[in-house]
């Protein structure tokens, strides 16, 4: 069977990587590209993958700008991103009338109201090893074909202590079961939980954002809907290594997902307030139960926010 979803570079034949810059350069012609990092305590690697970007922007000029959003770190991570070259700025001073909240969907979604750029590549913040194709190969389709909207990465995944790679634990166990289930048209794209995408300002000043972990899947699913499946494509960017996060947080992120596409899928009620239990031994050797409410809450299309609308028309 044929997949619907476009894959621009298969690693049987051209690595992403092999886009040549030169016309990179020439198809950019007068678009400007913003790097956002998503970042909450990544000091230790927050550094590598801005530099990474920063030498792109300054051998290339495919680059415009590199903005770091943080999410309320405890740790150094503005100052070494800063120091890296990044533009740093704390949710807590963006859109200060719409209030602050946590989770990655929140930063990325102000971010929107400090850049500048016609398209926005995210990257994650907690990468071992940052490549520029991670950044080249999603630019490639929306600089080539003005109908691509969003750009998802796919990549393998080595696990750790293994020499096996995977999509990951959550997207295998529960993004792509659901996605076959009740969107069967986004069964082809690799990495539905990707965080290193990029797409065009415009699609993404007209969706939604959801808070926390559901945020990627959000955004595939809401983009299928408004623009269409010939709209999506995705790039194979070859290997990425990160941290990895333990088996809890990963249960917690996953019953986040799954109430995003249930919600969408019209499933679950909106005004649902999902929650998950979770057991650990206590200081007596006995389980004692954890819940964790899942934030479900989202953050509007930010063309209906007035300070936003406000401020694209003073830049123009």
């Amino acid at each position: 069977m044929k997949l619907p979803v476009q894959t621009w570079f298969d690693r049987s034949t051209s690595r992403a990587r092999d886009w040549p810059i030169e016309r990179l350069r020439a198809q950019k012609a007068g678009t400007r590209v913003s790097v956002v990092l998503p970042a909450l305590d990544e000091e230790a690697t927050v550094g590598r993958v801005v530099g990474m970007a920063r030498r792109l922007a300054e051998d290339t000029g495919l680059v415009d700008e590199v903005v770091v959003m943080d999410s309320g770190s405890h740790d150094a991570t503005a100052e070494v991103a800063e120091a890296a070259g990044a533009v740093v700025h704390h949710r807590d001073d963006v859109l200060p009338e719409a209030g602050s909240r946590p989770g990655k969907g929140e930063v990325l979604w102000k971010s929107l109201a400090v850049t500048t750029g016609d398209v926005i590549v995210f990257v994650d913040a907690d990468l071992l090893d940052p490549q520029p194709q991670l950044i080249t190969g999603l630019l490639g389709p929306l600089l080539h074909d003005p109908a691509v909207e969003l750009v998802k990465g796919c990549y393998d995944r080595p696990l750790k202590g293994s020499g096996e790679t995977s999509g990951g634990r959550v997207t295998e166990l529960v993004a792509r079961p659901l996605v076959s289930r009740f969107y069967p048209e986004l069964a082809g794209v690799v990495q539905p939980l990707a965080g290193e995408y990029a797409g065009r300002r415009r699609l993404f000043e007209a969706i939604p954002f959801c808070g926390g972990y559901g945020v990627e899947i959000a955004m595939l699913i809401d983009t299928l809907q408004l623009r269409g499946i010939s709209a999506i494509a995705q790039v194979d960017l070859g290997r990425r290594q990160h941290s990895h996060q333990d088996t809890a947080a990963l249960g917690r992120m996953a019953a986040h997902i799954s109430h995003v596409v249930h919600q969408r899928a019209g499933v679950a009620e909106p005004g649902d307030a999902p929650s998950v239990t979770q057991f650990a031994r206590d200081g007596y050797g006995h389980y004692a139960p954890v819940t964790h409410s899942v934030d479900v809450s989202e953050r509007p299309p930010m063309l209906t926010v007035d300070a936003y609308v406000h401020r694209t028309a003073k830049v123009s």
